[in-house]
């Protein structure tokens, strides 16, 4: 039975027309596969947290922002060989950016679209330039702390402890391929992620804590805030 739609002054779904305005963040993640541990969701759960933040700073400045429903599907073409992964690839999700800021361009004073998915970012950086270059106030952010490891690893672990433990099977957390990204690269981008990692993962998630999580989280929220308000 679907949930009953809870008021909230920074959720874009939950107003009506007539108090929709301000600031649009829209949240753009994936449905990928991210190791035996965690689920499809990381990327969007990621993405809508720090846009959540970056709504409740504005709101701290009286500036009214809401946050978009997150878009759960991106550009995840390396992971399609593990099960769940549903990727539209870059060309659809560049398209569906730049309709999303002509849409909401129409009423909303500016635009930032916040990333949490690697793969979209080829697609993200061509919209951003055509809808600024048709003239519209957009821009983006991405969700990256300094020295996080590249996918499932304990960078993100640690974060989805934080956020949601109850979505970590704890107990099938495992090392996978621990290489520097740059090494591996050309075998990833060739034959997919699969090829560099059987159980999906690049990096090693033991050790990973929700304390942890939470203060990568702040730092992602903290370098976003930067970046918007440059």
């Amino acid at each position: 039975m679907p949930q009953p739609l809870v008021p909230s002054p920074s959720r874009l779904a939950s107003h009506t027309w007539e108090s929709a305005s301000g600031i649009l963040i829209v949240p753009l993640g994936s449905t990928e596969q991210h190791g035996p541990h965690l689920p499809l969701a990381v990327d969007a759960l990621i993405a809508e947290a720090v846009a959540d933040d970056l709504a409740d700073r504005w709101g701290s400045q009286g500036v009214a922002a809401v946050v978009a429903p997150v878009l759960s599907y991106g550009a995840s073409g390396e992971h399609e060989d593990f099960a769940g992964t549903i990727s539209i690839g870059t060309a659809a999700m560049r398209t569906v950016v730049v309709e999303i800021g002509r849409s909401a361009g129409r009423w909303a004073e500016r635009i930032v679209f916040v990333n949490g998915h690697g793969g979209n970012v080829e697609a993200l950086s061509e919209a951003v330039a055509m809808l600024r270059a048709e003239g519209r106030d957009v821009r983006s952010v991405g969700c990256g702390v300094p020295g996080s490891d590249a996918h499932a690893g304990r960078t993100e672990t640690s974060i989805l402890l934080h956020l949601s433990p109850q979505s970590v099977r704890v107990e099938r957390q495992a090392p996978g391929e621990t290489r520097p990204l740059d090494e591996i690269f050309p075998l990833l981008r060739e034959r997919g992620v699969a090829a560099v990692s059987p159980n999906g993962v690049l990096g090693d998630p033991t050790g990973a804590s929700a304390e942890e999580g939470a203060h990568l989280l702040e730092a992602m929220g903290d370098a976003a805030w930067e970046a918007v308000r440059r």
